[in-house]
């Protein structure tokens, strides 16, 4: 009964805290924020990792076959977040070479020790986990310590007496052992120490030390329909473990709601002593049939604890787009520009790459104020890197335009830009010229083993404004003519883009590409800008 009054008076202190703070921040006359919306990171952003270092949050994710690898995000309020960088920006730190679609990188995890920024993360392409630290997490990080254990999923923590523990799925459900951080080996033997309550597929685990007991939170049920997020405790790290008799902590399972598919979560306390989690979830386009085109992406939700000690996510309630919660003070943010006019000498944020790029595909100083792409043999459909650089789709309706300056010289040579879930799963309008060498746009679709031109237009020569406008459903496909109007070409459904469809875990992308099908362009093809709007 101590442990639970120690709780309780808590949560006393804490609602008495943030009464203390509110009423400054109005005689301050600041802004009080009492609700946000969720994803709080829309777009192709899974598998959420946080931490906290004072008043300052960083989170990670996913991203799979694409580079640079683990995007960094800070805040200082939970619900505005800047991309400061990435967690793997060379090669040396991410083999991506002909990986396959949905491979790469999987689940990272980050923490903060005594001063050091820590970023695990397992590459399943070389099916080896990587460990890399930071003393700054806006620069750059490590060359990798390279480990072998368990399967996916690995997660650090650092507990009070120095020890550290690798924490990962595998055979029997959730895997355990004790590391040395200094050599990267193992110390202990590695054991299972919970196999979660019943569900497929128990992994994603997170140890924490919260009033002297360990808690064991994991994703189970796959992170499908079915995803769900479960907890168990113990005196010791190593268990037993017992099962919070409110299991599943979080899920959205068998409900036809806005967001679905949640799961694989992070807990943490802020720095007013309000818990929070972050997860990922899903946004299908339609209730039924459930179909998403934008990827996983990653939800916020706010954390109390019952009178037993156990947490209990949103009150009991299903996660809401609307969030009409208590928050931090809010730190807009910046957005992210709508144009891109390619003046720097490096890419912007957003920016990535399929797979470790070829150097003599790409420039931003060939031809200064464009992107340069230079089409190489590879395409696509293929699992190597083409010249591609690309954003993530990260809302339903929006629209993108780019101004290209690309006079193909023989036939195959293609430059445009894609809207690309896989390689067997992409559409785009591009340029060629066409059976009779004339210069032309089109548009294309591939649907698995279906490829076709739906449509195609012979065009005048210099530079062009491609684009496409999409909403839930459909993405339009055009270009603009000399008066700056909007000339529609073709459409495709979004629906053929989705996990459901497609397979594979990421979203879909929209992307600048140049191929010579076959064999290297002999055109460059310039890009002056690029334009993402809502």
């Amino acid at each position: 009964m101590g442990r639970i009054k120690i709780n309780l008076v808590n949560h006393v202190n804490h609602v008495k805290k943030m009464q203390i703070i509110l009423a400054s921040i109005r005689e301050e006359n600041m802004t009080v924020n009492f609700g946000y919306k969720n994803p709080i990171i829309p777009g192709f952003y899974p598998d959420p990792s946080i931490c906290r270092v004072g008043e300052d949050y960083y989170l990670v994710t996913s991203t799979f076959e694409f580079f640079p690898g683990v995007p960094v995000f800070h805040s200082k309020d939970l619900i505005n977040w800047t991309q400061i960088g990435h967690c793997l920006t060379r090669k040396s730190q991410l083999l991506l070479d002909k990986a396959g679609w949905s491979a790469g990188i999987y689940a990272p995890t980050i923490r903060h020790h005594n001063g050091l920024f820590y970023m695990v993360t397992t590459n399943v392409s070389i099916g080896q986990h990587l460990i890399v630290t930071a003393v700054d997490p806006a620069g750059e990080w490590s060359e990798p310590m390279l480990l072998t254990h368990g399967a996916i999923d690995p997660s650090l923590f650092f507990d009070d007496d120095g020890k550290v523990y690798f924490t990962s799925n595998g055979n029997g459900g959730i895997l355990q052992s004790e590391l040395n951080l200094n050599t990267g080996k193992f110390i202990s033997e590695m054991r299972a120490i919970w196999p979660g309550t019943g569900g497929c597929y128990p992994e994603a685990p997170h140890l924490y030390k919260i009033n002297g007991r360990y808690y064991l939170m994991i994703a189970e049920g796959g992170t499908e329909y079915g995803h769900m997020e479960t907890i168990a405790r113990s005196d010791s790290p190593w268990g037993p473990f017992e099962s919070c008799p409110h299991n599943p902590i979080l899920s959205h399972r068998s409900l036809a709601c806005p967001i679905r598919c949640t799961g694989h979560a992070d807990l943490f306390e802020d720095h007013t002593g309000q818990w929070w989690v972050v997860f990922l979830g899903v946004r299908p386009a339609a209730a039924y049939p459930p179909r998403y085109h934008l990827g996983r992406e990653t939800f916020l939700a706010p954390v109390t604890w019952d009178e037993n000690g156990w947490p209990v996510v949103y009150g009991g309630k299903h996660v809401e787009l609307d969030m009409l919660v208590p928050t931090l003070p809010q730190f807009p943010v910046a957005p992210t520009p709508v144009r891109d006019d390619f003046d720097s000498e490096k890419l912007a944020m957003q920016w990535n790459f399929l797979r470790n790029p070829y150097e003599q595909d790409w420039s931003l100083i060939d031809r200064p104020g464009y992107l340069r792409l230079n089409g190489s043999e590879i395409t696509l459909d293929i699992c190597d890197s083409p010249a591609f650089v690309g954003r993530r789709l990260q809302h339903f309706d929006a629209v993108i335009r780019t101004k290209i300056d690309f006079n193909p010289k023989l036939n195959g040579e293609e430059a445009g830009i894609t809207i690309y879930m896989n390689p067997t799963h992409h559409y785009e309008i591009a340029v060629r010229l066409n059976a009779e060498g004339k210069r032309s746009v089109f548009v294309r679709r591939r649907i698995g083993s279906l490829i076709a031109v739906v449509s195609e237009m012979v065009i005048p020569d210099g530079p062009l404004v491609l684009g496409m406008n999409t909403t839930q459903f459909n993405v339009e496909f055009g270009y603009e003519d000399v008066d700056g109007m909007f000339v529609a070409m073709a459409n495709g459904e979004t629906c053929y883009l989705t996990t459901e469809v497609a397979g594979g875990f990421t979203g879909a992308y929209v992307a600048m590409f140049a191929t010579g099908n076959g064999k290297r362009s002999t055109a460059p093809a310039d890009f002056d800008w690029f334009e993402y709007r809502v």
